[in-house]
């Protein structure tokens, strides 16, 4: 399980360096909407592969009952920028008529998702280190 945890942990990421390269390249360039239709599949492959990787590793049975929910709380995180994706995709194709929308208006909800997924994993990967360092601790006090 360990050398599994390790591929989950190289995957996740991975798919969060897609996540946050495809939401940084399309606003440097906020007047042209080109980079907008290439780096959502970046953004998607990115929110995958983060989102497979937190549900692989999410229950171990070897556990404790506290760890495997806070696992599951990065799992979370991940289906946040699966939903940005979503809307990424939604938005794209809703505005791709109009030549005056400009690439904000096409992340918004995608961007917004992400702080969210971002918060989650932040709180969720500050939790798992305080749990299994008291969890080692009490381990060697028996």
């Amino acid at each position: 399980m360990e050398k599994r945890r390790k591929i989950a942990e190289h995957a996740a990421t991975l798919g969060i360096i897609l996540i946050a390269v495809a939401l940084a390249v399309p606003l440097f360039n906020l007047a042209s909407t080109v980079m907008v239709g290439i780096f959502k599949w970046v953004y998607a492959a990115g929110a995958v592969a983060f989102t497979t990787a937190r549900a692989a590793v999410a229950n171990d049975p070897s556990e404790s009952m506290r760890l495997r929910r806070l696992r599951r709380l990065e799992f979370w995180a991940g289906v946040a920028f699966m939903v940005g994706g979503a809307f990424w995709f939604y938005n794209e194709s809703r505005f791709s008529a109009s030549p005056t929308v400009g690439v904000l208006a096409i992340l918004r909800e995608t961007i917004m998702f992400s702080l969210a997924g971002a918060v989650i994993q932040i709180v969720a990967a500050w939790l798992i280190y305080g749990r299994e360092k008291k969890e080692k601790g009490q381990d060697r006090q028996r």
